[in-house]
């Protein structure tokens, strides 16, 4: 067995068995870019994976199996192969369909730290065990010292933790910062125990979309107080929002300030009479409300902004100038007013084989929420 940088356990695993009647699991492109494995055979040749040295983007499937026989490297200290680790060309890495201990996710981070590494995304992981703490400086007085990678986006999608919702400060631990893009779908947890969580100093985009249990209560659990300052650009669609006024006092709670904020594709009511009006962030341009099921403009919306999008929606007449904000790009499309039959095609995309705007954003609304994580992607490859 060959001795390799613990990066590699699940990166690029030491050479394990290789068998001439096995299919090759690893696939690497012509131009060196991107490779993909999926070890979904009962007894996986990990040493295909070798071939990903040479890649860019690297993406690998554990097959739903747990890594927990790499465990035994996880000590390794990875500073005997900074430079082997920094010699690669991987700057976007996906890990996902695995059980991984948390001890093991720790000993990959740490390796990553001597990478290049920009972008990673963890899917369809169940992360157990306890995370391991921090290293201390040496200097004193002691500090916690991050040893993982400079990430600038770092996505989590169907990814569970043992630690409940302390894991997101725990994982916060071994990043160094200048984190700007963090985006958490299908979590099991979002109620982050905010003495725990530093704060993201860096971070300009939060997407919280395809969390449909989240709630305005959720979100306001979620959002710790001035724990984003300088967030611009905050995604909750598909999130459970209720109304327009929860999620402005969620904000307000937070003390965030974005300047662009989705909510589409949430069932979102109208505001009750009597209730509270929220302040929303001064500093809030743009507003998306597509496909919130809305049957009249919710009243209490900010009172000025550059875009307000109310496409999509079950609006019978159109708004009167005084239930509108002071808006310069207003877009109500798709709405019955417009079109008598924009309400069924919203109710049923496929009813004839031409797919109108609205039919053609329902069914691509997964893909859409990855769209702003993609901005600038190539600019580091």
């Amino acid at each position: 067995q060959v001795c390799v940088p613990y990066l590699l356990l699940l990166l690029l695993p030491s050479l394990l068995r290789v068998s001439a009647d096995t299919t090759e699991p690893c696939e690497l492109d012509d131009d060196d870019f991107r490779c993909v494995c999926n070890f979904t055979d009962p007894k996986p040749d990990w040493s295909s994976a070798v071939q990903c040295m040479v890649a860019v983007e690297v993406e690998i499937s554990a097959g739903g199996r747990s890594l927990e026989q790499f465990l035994k490297g996880a000590d390794t200290n990875p500073k005997q192969y900074a430079d082997t680790i920094k010699a690669l060309r991987v700057r976007r890495l996906k890990l996902g369909a695995a059980q991984v201990p948390a001890q093991l996710l720790v000993a990959v981070l740490r390796a990553l730290g001597y990478s290049r590494l920009k972008e990673l995304t963890l899917e369809d992981l169940e992360v157990t065990g306890p995370t391991p703490p921090t290293p201390l400086e040496a200097t004193p007085p002691p500090l916690l010292k991050a040893a993982g990678p400079a990430l600038t986006t770092l996505s989590l999608r169907n990814v569970s933790w043992t630690t409940g919702g302390a894991w997101l400060g725990e994982l916060q631990q071994w990043l160094k910062p200048g984190l700007r893009v963090l985006n958490i779908a299908q979590a099991h947890s979002l109620a982050f125990p905010c003495a725990g969580l530093s704060t993201f100093e860096a971070l300009t985009t939060l997407d919280l979309s395809d969390n449909p249990s989240l709630g305005d209560s959720g979100l306001m659990a979620a959002l710790c107080p001035n724990k984003f300052p300088a967030l611009q650009y905050l995604a909750l669609r598909n999130a459970g929002m209720e109304t327009p006024s929860g999620v402005c006092a969620a904000l307000a709670a937070a003390r965030v300030q974005p300047q662009s904020l989705d909510l589409s594709h949430n069932s979102l009511r109208v505001t009750a009479p009597g209730a509270t009006r929220c302040v929303w962030p001064s500093a809030l341009r743009s507003l998306n409300l597509s496909f919130a099921g809305l049957e009249q403009v919710p009243k209490g919306l900010p009172p000025k902004l550059s875009v307000l999008d109310l496409s999509c929606n079950k609006l019978s007449r159109e708004p009167r100038r005084d239930e509108l904000p002071e808006v310069n790009d207003l877009t109500l499309d798709g709405n019955p007013f417009l079109d008598p039959g924009a309400l069924q095609h919203q109710n049923d995309p496929m009813i004839s084989g031409v797919v109108p705007a609205c039919a053609r954003s329902a069914l691509t609304m997964g893909v859409s929420g990855a769209l702003a994580l993609l901005q600038g992607a190539r600019g580091f490859a």
